[in-house]
């Protein structure tokens, strides 16, 4: 028997992000691809609009794979917070994403700290 993916309202990597005191907190999923950004997109890009976020910091904990999408969707929350006067920073970021995350150039003009301890997945 197959299960069926919970696709509930609040369902999805959108559900966790927390916004308070100016700060936007957005947990990445383990997978950053096409399907996840756009939902991270649109959840940051309403949460920006109706509080007064200030400073958007992305939790790579959980992710273990970022494709040229999740990069798209850091840099266009960069830029937008770079036009209200705010910032965006990436933390526990870890290997793989880091790699990518380096050679895409998002590293360059987005601060990232990277994951203390832990073993490489």
């Amino acid at each position: 028997m197959k299960r069926k993916k919970n696709r509930a309202a609040g369902a999805g990597p959108a559900a966790g992000m927390k916004a308070e005191n100016g700060t936007l907190r957005i947990p990445v999923p383990a997978e950053l691809d096409h399907h996840s950004a756009e939902q991270i997109c649109a959840r940051a890009d309403e949460l920006v609009r109706t509080r007064d976020i200030r400073e958007i910091i992305f939790d790579f904990s959980a992710t273990v794979f970022c494709d040229s999408s999740g990069i798209g969707m850091l840099m266009g929350r960069y830029k937008i917070m770079q036009a209200l006067g705010g910032t965006v920073k990436a933390v526990q970021v870890r290997g793989r994403v880091e790699r990518i995350l380096l050679m895409s150039g998002v590293m360059k003009v987005i601060p990232v700290e990277r994951m203390q301890g832990g073993e490489e997945q």
